[in-house]
């Protein structure tokens, strides 16, 4: 792999860590923002080759950013601990609509 390529991979990784540190403190604070439509199935890609041994996969999903629903494609991130697991976020459904819960380590 070459360096641009190790780059755009370690900084797409410190991007999505800081969006998900972001959206479970939006999660933990008990703020949902309801969409009527529920989200597009989920695109299916072929996963590329982990960059390293202690790599996970964390797959893509959509979000909403107030008019339409936007396409965050997955990533290999290295876990912030030994043995943790993702959790992959997910769109839930009740009588207001559709709210986003965050992905998350546990």
């Amino acid at each position: 792999m070459r360096v641009a390529q190790v780059l755009t991979h370690t900084v797409r990784a410190a991007v999505v860590a800081v969006l998900l540190v972001a959206g479970t403190s939006l999660a933990e604070a008990g703020t949902r923002v309801y969409v009527r439509v529920g989200p597009p199935a989920a695109v299916v890609h072929v996963r590329p080759v982990a960059p390293g041994p202690r790599h996970v996969w964390v797959p893509g999903y959509y979000r909403y950013d107030r008019r339409a629903y936007v396409w965050t494609p997955g990533v290999w991130v290295v876990p912030p601990r030994r043995h943790t697991v993702w959790v992959e976020p997910r769109w839930v459904h009740d009588r207001h609509g559709w709210y986003f819960v965050a992905g998350h380590w546990r």
